[in-house]
């Protein structure tokens, strides 16, 4: 029996999707970008909750009368793709019952995405880098699983909403998010962008996980900097806004 590895859940996530959703951090990373704030969902060998595709629906039944028309449940992590069995049957399953279904990923999964992107409703998509060199510098692998992610996703036709986290001196500039700008405009099928600020709320996980933390004195960004530059690209990049 296919059973998957939880990091935690969150019961009533307000900022990962539509609504008020249920979001199930999965176990597991490949990536080390440089800005992560969970370090302690990298290690797919760490403690965590062993649940099967069954046991996850059905607790995330309990939650359904607080979804309302929008909400659902997120899956999140870590990175969800790199448990495709049983993501792909908690999809499934997720779909047949009426719950809205949402993958929040960067695209560095396994490949072979079929079954997972059948019964998935929207993507949050977190676009690291737009750049091959760039892409490589903020997370130290190589952009070609994001870019075949990606293209299965566009063939699948499922709706996007982009993120993309705006670090000072590593992601940031009128040059950068001019060159994010142009890239997303070759995307279909986007309904939203955000662009988040570089926070350090994650940096106590580093010391207490014994890990360098390599942004160490990067101050965190204003939110309020990037309001122009989120309205930009909401209008040039959306296709519900634009009319593309």
């Amino acid at each position: 029996m296919t059973t998957g590895r939880i990091h935690s859940l969150e019961s009533m996530g307000l900022v990962d999707g539509p609504g008020i959703r249920t979001v199930v951090f999965l176990q597991g990373c490949a990536l080390r970008c440089r800005y992560c704030h969970n370090p302690d969902t990298w290690d797919p060998g760490a403690p965590a909750q062993t649940v099967t595709p069954a046991e996850l629906v059905d607790r995330l039944l309990r939650y359904k009368p607080y979804y309302g028309a929008t909400g659902g449940v997120t899956f999140s992590g870590g990175e969800p793709l790199l448990q495709p069995e049983f993501l792909a049957e908690c999809l499934k399953r997720c779909r047949a019952a009426g719950i809205h279904t949402c993958l929040d990923t960067a695209g560095a999964g396994l490949g072979e995405y079929g079954a997972i992107l059948a019964h998935t409703d929207l993507i949050l998509l977190d676009v690291k880098h737009y750049d091959p060199e760039g892409y490589r510098n903020v997370i130290g692998a190589d952009i070609g699983a994001f870019d075949r992610f990606l293209a299965a996703a566009q063939a699948a036709e499922i709706p996007l909403w982009v993120r993309h986290v705006v670090v000072p001196g590593l992601t940031d500039g009128e040059e950068h998010l001019e060159g994010l700008e142009r890239y997303l405009q070759t995307i279909r099928r986007i309904q939203r962008v955000e662009l988040l600020p570089y926070h350090t709320l994650g940096v106590h996980k580093y010391a207490a996980l014994g890990i360098p933390y390599p942004l160490e004195g990067v101050e965190p960004m204003d939110p309020a900097s990037l309001k122009g530059w989120n309205l930009r690209l909401n209008e040039t990049c959306c296709e519900r806004r634009s009319g593309v």
